[in-house]
């Protein structure tokens, strides 16, 4: 059996019927029709009005933080446990990421922790789901309304995922998707922000596109990035959004293959399988190993590259980031759930097109190793 990635897409649905549409057509750059096909549809499935196609996940973050005129000086709430994404969003245009550790137990931001970090500088909230459940979403927003503070919801890695009942991706006054590589729905690259307010949406379709005015395409009133969708990437995400259930499906399936397989294995701390508000969906199949485990998980990652298998440490915290530790950002600050998490989390293959034997590799090596490590 070859190398076991720790993620591999399923591309065999009409993928490379879209595509070669493309190419006949000559229709291949951001204008071909692709691209608004999939920003309603997606839009549409997660209960929002307007979807803004982008060129990564990275950029409908910094599209969604400029839409919503944060800048210098104002300060965001947010987890320090999660993707650089997120923090450079905000430190980019000037403002101030202000984190909250983690709720041991799902890995997202505790929520408990949001209103003590208000202050009069303080101008949104960002929650950030992370890795399979999502963040208790309601109870984010009604602080929000108290504080009259904006809300970004980053959705990377919750396509088909819902909070009570609602789709992630619907919360707030602004959401953001990721259509990487190793997401339920992929476009190779790309990203896509989503909103209700025409206003936001239109702020949004400018900040993509370099701000060119409508009247004179040339002239420019301030300045903004090329942060554009191709219609050949769109179209690999209109194939894979045809079949989101299934691939939710199928995720849910091997999260629940995984963990009764792992379930007796001493040293080993899985993801939860349920909260009151939603089901895991397992974007990826975490594990955190156990506080009385010496090794860390750069050692599990060593160990199971020798066995051919490829496996992730979990998010490095905002906070322990070394341009930020150079810029004198968070000071000497702890967080020690987060910190906990980003040295003994890891995930293990978890793509779409992982076979069933493939993941009974993984786990007779992952007992194997928990037998050797201390």
């Amino acid at each position: 059996m070859s190398f076991i990635p720790v993620n591999e897409p399923l591309l065999d649905g009409n993928e490379k019927k879209y595509l070669c549409q493309c190419i006949d057509t000559g229709w291949i750059s951001s204008e071909g029709p692709f691209v608004k096909e999939f920003e309603q549809k997606m839009s549409a499935i997660v209960n929002r009005k307007y979807g803004i196609a982008v060129s990564s996940g990275t950029a409908a973050l910094e599209v969604a933080v400029q839409a919503l005129g944060i800048g210098v000086g104002d300060e965001v709430i947010m987890p320090t446990f999660t993707i650089i994404s997120c923090a450079m969003a905000v430190t980019k245009v000037g403002a101030v990421p202000v984190l909250v550790d983690s709720d041991i137990h799902t890995w997202n931001m505790n929520i408990g922790e949001i209103e003590s970090k208000i202050t009069s500088k303080t101008k949104a909230i960002m929650i950030v789901h992370i890795y399979g459940l999502p963040v208790e979403a309601n109870k984010v927003l009604e602080l929000a309304k108290e504080y009259n503070l904006k809300v970004i919801e980053d959705a990377a890695e919750m396509h088909g995922q819902t909070c009570n009942g609602d789709p992630c991706g619907s919360f707030g006054d602004i959401s953001t998707f990721s259509f990487y590589s190793n997401k339920h729905i992929t476009t190779g690259e790309g990203g896509m922000v989503v909103t209700d307010n025409e206003e936001l949406a239109e702020r949004c379709r400018l900040l993509r596109n370099l701000c060119f005015r409508k009247d004179i395409r040339y002239i420019h009133d301030e300045i903004s990035d090329n942060y554009r969708l191709t219609n050949l990437q769109a179209a690999v995400g209109l194939a894979q959004l045809e079949r989101l259930e299934e691939f939710i499906k199928k995720k849910r399936q091997m999260g629940r293959y995984y963990t009764e397989r792992l379930k007796d294995v001493k040293g080993l701390i899985l993801p939860i399988e349920r909260m009151k508000y939603s089901d895991n969906i397992y974007w990826v199949y975490g594990i955190v190993l156990d506080k009385e485990i010496k090794a860390d998980n750069k050692a599990v990652q060593s160990f199971l590259a020798q066995e051919e298998i490829g496996a992730r440490t979990f998010f490095w915290c905002m906070h322990e980031q070394p341009v930020y530790r150079k810029k004198g950002l968070f000071g000497n600050k702890s967080y020690p759930n987060a910190e906990y998490l980003a040295r003994k989390g890891f995930y293990i293959p978890s793509g779409l097109a992982l076979t069933e034997m493939q993941m009974d590799k993984v786990i007779d090596k992952l007992v194997k190793m928990m037998d050797i490590i201390e």
